[in-house]
């Protein structure tokens, strides 16, 4: 099993940025990649970005590159989502997230089997 709990979660104000953490704990050796997906009050869980648990391969939502970044440490004990220039666009419920299973770039809610209980963030205009 693999527990995951999120943090960093805040309200703040369009223009900011802010970095999102998620603790890792239980069988990560057993973790193929580790993600973040986002869900706004009525709509559906969206993919932000994803990165491997082992080397730096990431990949990204269409429309999440350029402000969205994430990186893990070095024993898969951690994995964060740092975002820059947030918009209001940008509140949502974020979620942290980890598969077992190999996919090449799994980017649906169905590609992944432990998930967190989410982090608020919240942007004024």
């Amino acid at each position: 099993q693999v527990q995951l709990v999120e943090s960093g979660g805040e309200l703040v104000q369009a223009g900011d940025s802010l970095r999102l953490a998620c603790a890792i704990s239980g069988r990560t050796d057993t973790l193929w990649t580790l993600g973040w997906f986002r869900q706004a009050p009525g709509e559906q869980r969206a993919f932000v970005a994803a990165i491997r648990t082992k080397g730096d391969y990431s990949f990204y939502g269409d429309s999440m590159r350029g402000r969205f970044s994430i990186s893990r440490d070095s024993a898969n004990n951690a994995v964060f989502l740092n975002v820059s220039s947030l918009e209001p666009g940008d509140t949502a419920r974020y979620y942290c997230t980890a598969a077992s299973t190999y996919y090449y770039e799994p980017r649906h809610p169905s590609h992944f089997n432990y998930w967190g209980q989410g982090t608020q963030v919240t942007v004024s205009s």
